[in-house]
C-alpha cells in the first residue's frame, strides 16, 4: 500500500430503511445494501442478485418482474420485510469482507413495529452473526445461503431449496 492510498478516506455509508409493517410475520436481514442498492436507494439492486428471483418463487407472484415500487407492498402483502443489520458502516466497493466500523441497526422496538414477527432470516453468513441475538429473543432464525452475485458457489435451485426453509414451520 503507498502513503497516498493510506490517506484516502473510506466513505461513511448510511444503509435503507426498514421495509416492515405491523403484518410482518417473516423479516429477512442482509448484512448491509451493496454499492448497486446504494445508488439505487433499492433493496437488493444488483441485477445478479437472486433475492427478487427467490422471493418471487417463494410468494408464487413475479414480484423480480415488478417495478421496484411496486414490489415492496407486494412483498408486505405476503408477510415478508427487508432490512439489514447493519444500518451504517464504512467500506469501498460492496464485499461484506471490506465493512469497516459497522454500527447494527437498533431493532429494540421491532416487536412492536411487527407484533405478528415469528421468523428472522439471515441472507448470508455476515448476517447471520446476528441470529443469536433475535433467537435470544424469541424469534425463529433461518440461516440463508446469500444471494449475492459474489457467492456464486451455489446454484439457483439448491439457493432456492434453503430458502425454502422461510416459510416452514
Amino acid at each position: 500500500m503507498s502513503i497516498a492510498s493510506a490517506c484516502v478516506p473510506v466513505p461513511s455509508l448510511t444503509g435503507l430503511a426498514p421495509v416492515i409493517d405491523a403484518t410482518t410475520r417473516i423479516l429477512v436481514l442482509g448484512s448491509f445494501p451493496g454499492a448497486a442498492s446504494l445508488a439505487a436507494g433499492q433493496y437488493y439492486a444488483h441485477p445478479r442478485n437472486l433475492l427478487w428471483p427467490i422471493l418471487s418463487q417463494l410468494t408464487g407472484e413475479d414480484l423480480a418482474g415488478l417495478p421496484y415500487d411496486e414490489r415492496l407492498p407486494r412483498l408486505l402483502a405476503h408477510g415478508i420485510g427487508l432490512w439489514d443489520v447493519l444500518g451504517a458502516c464504512e467500506r469501498e466497493g460492496s464485499l461484506d469482507s471490506a465493512i469497516r466500523a459497522p454500527a447494527a441497526n437498533d431493532f429494540a422496538r421491532l416487536r412492536e413495529r411487527c407484533p405478528l414477527l415469528e421468523t428472522v432470516g439471515f441472507n448470508g453468513k455476515t448476517a447471520g452473526k446476528f441470529a443469536p441475538q433475535f433467537a435470544d429473543a424469541g424469534y425463529r432464525t433461518v440461516l440463508l445461503p446469500s444471494t449475492s452475485p459474489a457467492y456464486a458457489a451455489m446454484p439457483f435451485a439448491q439457493k432456492l431449496l434453503a430458502w425454502q426453509r422461510l416459510l416452514a414451520d
